[in-house]
């Protein structure tokens, strides 16, 4: 087993939640965190460990962004016009990893965030290896030649525990696929409830 492995196992014991919704999660059968204290009674949540609770599990969603690139995104997010959590969502929907997961190219977003790295991914015809490039409306996005017989991609399509969202528009048979929108945050596919307010309110303290 990977350390990458271990510690995306770990993210979702730490959490008590299947938070990618995957069949083979350990939650499944352990719902106490790991660890010789991971079944000790908790006690009522402060306002502080809600928040910080919501923030661990947006972070772990995304392939565990680190704490530092985290908190620039809810820079950002407060910057642009409109709801800062919406604003949120948008900025870690389009990072390039995010994409390449959600087309169905790969199996996971750890999975994502290593074949961006490897320059298995074309933006508009260019390689990109960075995981948090800013994916644009519009952009072209495809797995490059030499990649498209990977065993991994080609068994991140067959993958029938989720779907491709209706906002990017994906075509298996070439691999390439077009963000149409940013969407909101009813419209992304999460397996468990996410709370960006309760991130915004973090930061905000």
């Amino acid at each position: 087993m990977t350390k990458r492995i271990q510690a995306k196992y770990k993210i979702e014991r730490r959490l008590g939640q299947n938070i990618w919704g995957r069949p083979k999660s350990p939650v499944n059968r352990r719902e106490y965190g790991p660890g010789q204290h991971g079944q000790r009674r908790k006690g009522k949540p402060t306002d502080f460990g809600t928040q910080l609770k919501a923030k661990q599990k947006m972070k772990g969603y995304y392939g565990n962004v680190s704490e530092k690139q985290f908190r620039k995104y809810y820079a950002e997010a407060i910057r642009q016009k409109g709801d800062s959590s919406q604003n949120l969502v948008g900025l870690l929907e389009r990072r390039l990893d995010a994409v390449v997961y959600r087309c169905k190219f790969v199996p996971t977003v750890f999975a994502a965030r290593q074949f961006v790295n490897h320059g298995h991914v074309r933006v508009n015809g260019r390689r990109v290896n960075i995981p948090s490039y800013q994916v644009k409306v519009g952009d072209a996005i495809e797995v490059k030649e030499s990649s498209k017989q990977m065993v991994v991609v080609l068994e991140a399509v067959q993958l029938a525990e989720r779907d491709v969202p209706d906002y990017y528009e994906v075509d298996h048979t070439k691999m390439t696929a077009k963000m149409t929108r940013v969407p909101g945050l009813t419209e992304v596919p999460y397996a468990v409830h996410m709370e960006p307010n309760l991130v915004i309110e973090f930061y905000s303290r």
